[in-house]
């Protein structure tokens, strides 16, 4: 359409300059329209008029038509493009729709997974604070540490016992920490390397025991071990208690059948020397048979001493002054303790060193008199070996207090202990022909050991230098 519009406006300007030609050659273009005389010739000015108003009006009806068709062209096209546009415009809606939707799943999906995150930490706070309380009032100590031996749980009863506080200890080496733990770092590291449970027993003789388990963390990820302390020292001295009692009841049971048993013929024997005291003898008959009725007598002594032991199982304790028990004992040993070395308990120099003023014990009386009547016959016997080289056997016997104890103090200037003897003195006598042992059973402690220990929850102790003295110690708490 462009290229007949300009040959249009060619044309146009083809037939101007035609008439400006025309117009150069006429002359003046008023000339045209005058005649010879002068006067205007109408009839030309018309058909000029009109043939330029024909021009005009086809230039303009031309640059219409052209502009129609321009315009409709340009409608057409517009059409077209405004078409595609709410096409493209429909089939963006429908995708931002369809990501919409998708968006709005997605949100759905994301709202609904945040709640279940939200319920799973719920849960999984809930479960760490409920198993954070189980490990916190368990009545034992658990410990927890990594592949370094660094602490990773110490729980309230681990504070409690130790005294170290958790804030204090987390990160810390636990031997660094807390020197004083019953495990060794080498235990902790077997157990590492071996991934097995091992099993550890602690205790302190009379006061308390540990049951000391380490477990091995499985998780090849994070290397370590829980230690698991129990204290089982109720069970345990309830335990014993009970043994004890069915100990102590049959010994009581054996004790009571022997002095029965012996009490009869003793009582006849008796009964034959006071009768044949009567009849004429000799000098030297009598002698002999006066030395019997002691002997005899020393024997009846030692039979009630065993009948009131076996009436004494089963009673309850009951406050007593401990050196009553000492002076009846005394009275006891010099009535039937004596050396084949010829030196007697009476013949032995006693002092006595009591403080004033001391506490009742709470105890099982016979039993302490067998206690201090067995030392007594172990300071005897220790005596009558050096009876002929001492001509002053004595024996100490001091009682006192100290920071809330009661101790009780034996002491003897005969013969000393060497070291063997000093750690077989406590333990029970067992016969065997290949045994090394160097002293006799009647000299031994491990029954006196015994009450003291886990009948009175007491300390016994000897120290002793076969140059010098020696000296047993007994402590009692008071508390």
């Amino acid at each position: 359409m462009g290229k007949i519009k300009h040959k249009y406006y060619a044309t146009i300007i083809a037939a101007l300059a035609q008439l400006l030609i025309a117009h150069e050659a006429i002359g003046s273009p008023l000339s045209y329209f005058n005649d010879e005389d002068g006067n205007t010739k109408w009839q030309y000015v018309a058909n000029f008029s009109s043939a330029v108003l024909i021009l005009l009006l086809s230039v303009s009806v031309a640059t219409l038509f052209f502009s129609h068709r321009h315009t409709r062209k340009a409608n057409q096209a517009l059409q077209g493009l405004s078409e595609k546009l709410e096409q493209r415009v429909a089939d963006r809606t429908a995708t931002l729709d369809e990501s919409n939707s998708l968006l709005t799943r997605s949100n759905s999906l994301l709202i609904d997974e945040i709640a279940d995150h939200k319920n799973t930490s719920e849960h999984l706070r809930d479960s760490k604070g409920y198993i954070k309380d189980i490990l916190q009032s368990l009545p034992s100590m658990l410990i927890g540490l990594d592949g370094d031996l660094n602490v990773t749980q110490w729980n309230q009863c681990a504070e409690e016992t130790t005294g170290v506080f958790c804030r204090d200890i987390l990160g810390k080496n636990l031997w660094e920490a807390y020197p004083a733990i019953s495990i060794d770092p080498e235990q902790v590291q077997q157990v590492l390397k071996s991934q097995k449970m091992q099993s550890v027993k602690h205790s302190q003789r009379g006061q308390y025991y540990f049951d000391i388990t380490i477990y091995p963390l499985r998780e090849q990820k994070r290397r370590g071990v829980v230690i698991l302390v129990d204290n089982v020292t109720q069970r345990t001295v309830a335990e014993n208690m009970l043994i004890q009692r069915d100990k102590m009841s049959s010994m009581g049971e054996l004790a009571s059948t022997m002095a029965h048993d012996i009490d009869v013929p003793l009582q006849a024997l008796l009964g034959d020397l006071n009768a044949t005291q009567d009849e004429q003898l000799s000098e030297a008959a009598q002698t002999r048979l006066k030395h019997a009725v002691e002997r005899a007598k020393q024997t009846s002594h030692i039979i009630q001493n065993l009948l009131d032991f076996s009436r004494s199982q089963g009673r309850a304790k009951k406050p007593v002054a401990v050196t009553d028990i000492l002076d009846r004992t005394l009275n006891l040993a010099k009535s039937t303790l004596s050396e084949p070395s010829g030196l007697r308990f009476i013949d032995i120099s006693i002092t006595k060193q009591y403080q004033q003023d001391l506490p009742q014990l709470p105890c099982y009386q016979a039993e302490l008199q067998q206690v201090f009547l067995s030392l007594f016959r172990h300071a005897c016997h220790a005596l009558g070996k050096e009876y002929i080289k001492q001509p002053k056997p004595a024996i100490t016997i001091e009682v006192s207090t100290s920071f809330d104890a009661l101790w009780v103090k034996i002491h003897h200037n005969g013969r000393g202990l060497t070291g063997q003897e000093q750690q077989e003195i406590f333990e029970p006598f067992f016969h065997s022909n290949d045994s090394q042992s160097t002293m006799e059973a009647e000299n031994r402690l491990s029954f006196s050991q015994f009450i003291v220990c886990e009948h009175h929850q007491g300390e016994i102790a000897v120290t002793s230098d076969q140059e010098a003295d020696t000296t047993f110690h007994i402590q009692f708490q008071l508390g």
